[in-house]
């Protein structure tokens, strides 16, 4: 029996173990295994949505894993990786219960993301926990006047905008240190996200690098700057700061990069070890992190039975930009934007009857039952 092990069970760890699942129906004696610490998926996407209707995020963003058709066939151990012995092909992970174990493998996929605020933890959870969470926070900033939301990127934008659509008499003021937010993205997509931004009420405020706290959960006013402005006050302080940190802690430094990320080839292997592959947040294949979007879970299950097969192995084909949606969800409907920053909307209708139900839930994760 060649046993495959997906360490993690995110966004692309699911996507992952799911294709490998279904290679598994095609090819006899290929088992999979997948590690999380959680006992579903807890999405990282959307945390605008997440923070101001956890009910509706919940619904599309947080499923259990028994309701994936594809993981049917994959044994999910519920539990935190501790350490790995690549030579030995084992892995170490301790349960909720607290007991270690030790789990063997012919192949591992390490997919355990990055943290990145508050939102993403590798904290061994169960769903009573993560649904409580949930409510904590969606209870504490409806119940803050102002909300001063602290960085550039899709999360920040995203959130600043969602608090202001969904409660518009709260203060929302979004902190970014450039000249423009979303500077991964092309330029024509802070354009026109700015202006949905200002149409709502957030009030901008560019070129304010914030002085760091050492945590990255919501907290009170006030934030002081290091570059000179005076310190902002609000009720509630929303860190989207960017500050990545990879869930490495229990691989060995000599598949490291200098920042803690796994790294990877173009191919998604991890050189010089012997079956290991990475892919998603956590793997260093382009300062993007692109193979956590872009469909590249299909690359790493192709790759993976090459591997398996003795066939050469494809490369992964990435974009020079961040795209897609950045607001989220919205009564009206989602706005996407492509790489050229050019925007277009699917009706909410649609996204609700055809987008969810068939192309993700059905197409991309292979069918979700209720």
């Amino acid at each position: 029996m060649t046993r495959v092990l997906v360490a993690g069970l995110g966004d692309t760890g699911v996507l992952c173990a799911g294709a490998l699942a279904s290679r598994s129906m095609r090819r006899r004696g290929l088992s999979v295994t997948g590690v999380s610490p959680t006992t579903g998926l807890v999405s990282g996407q959307e945390l605008g949505l997440r923070l101001t209707r956890p009910d509706s995020w919940s619904r599309d963003y947080r499923i259990p894993y028994r309701s994936f058709r594809r993981l049917d066939r994959v044994d999910v151990v519920h539990g935190r990786l501790t350490s790995a012995d690549l030579l030995a092909r084992t892995v170490s992970v301790v349960g909720a219960d607290g007991v270690a174990r030790e789990l063997g493998y012919d192949v591992l996929v390490v997919a355990t993301g990055v943290a990145n605020g508050f939102w993403r933890s590798d904290a061994v959870r169960d769903d009573a926990a993560v649904a409580t969470d949930l409510a904590d926070r969606h209870a504490r900033l409806a119940a803050a006047g102002s909300v001063a939301v602290v960085g550039g990127g899709a999360a920040a934008v995203g959130a600043a905008y969602n608090l202001a659509v969904r409660w518009p008499g709260k203060q929302v003021d979004l902190y970014f240190p450039g000249e423009r937010g979303l500077p991964q993205h092309h330029g024509r997509t802070w354009a026109g996200v700015r202006r949905r931004l200002e149409a709502a009420g957030v009030a901008l405020h560019p070129g304010h690098r914030a002085v760091l706290p050492g945590s990255d959960e919501p907290c009170p006013g006030p934030v002081t700057w290091s570059t000179g402005q005076a310190p902002a006050q609000a009720d509630l302080v929303l860190w989207a700061v960017g500050r990545v940190r990879p869930h490495t802690g229990w691989l060995p430094a000599s598949v490291l990069d200098e920042h803690g990320f796994v790294r990877t080839g173009s191919d998604l292997r991890v050189p010089g070890v012997e079956g290991v592959f990475a892919i998603g947040d956590v793997a260093a294949t382009d300062p993007l992190r692109s193979t956590a979007r872009n469909f590249q879970h299909t690359v790493l299950a192709a790759n993976v039975a090459a591997y398996l097969e003795g066939r050469p192995l494809r490369e992964i084909s990435l974009p020079g930009r961040r795209w897609g949606s950045v607001l989220g969800p919205q009564r009206t409907g989602l706005e996407v934007f492509n790489p050229a920053g050019r925007p277009f909307r699917i009706p909410r209708v649609v996204v609700d009857r055809a987008l969810q139900p068939w192309v993700v839930k059905r197409g991309i994760y292979g069918g979700v039952r209720r």
